[in-house]
């Protein structure tokens, strides 16, 4: 367990494997094994009546929304204060997470998702 940990983080890098774990517990049992199994989801109610942005972390989010909102990538990472180059690979990590293969696929998501 310990092998895979330091080889995740290796892999990621100290801050996104945090990002990345602290998104990960917050998923419900339901959503973790469909993930586990390589399924795609929607969202996942909380019992608070809101939503829960399944595998994506918080920043990753907010990318999403405002790719949903039409905007670049270079509109984006100006709105985020970023680099052009984080917000292509927070794309990126979007796709890869959500099995999504374009940015309207992710617009399409985030606004079921809402």
């Amino acid at each position: 367990m310990v092998e895979a940990k330091q080889s995740t983080v290796a892999a990621l890098g100290v801050s996104t494997f945090k990002a990345e774990f602290i998104a990960g517990q917050q998923l419900s049992r339901q959503v973790a094994i469909q993930l586990a199994g390589g399924k795609s989801h929607g969202t996942d109610s909380q019992p608070g009546g809101g939503t829960v942005g399944g595998p994506l972390a918080k920043r990753e989010l907010e990318v999403g929304r405002l790719v949903a909102e039409g905007l670049s990538n270079k509109q984006i990472a100006t709105r985020l204060s970023i680099s052009d180059r984080t917000v292509a690979a927070h794309v990126s990590n979007i796709m890869n997470k959500l099995g999504l293969n374009s940015r309207p696929q992710i617009a399409v998501w985030m606004t079921s998702s809402e």
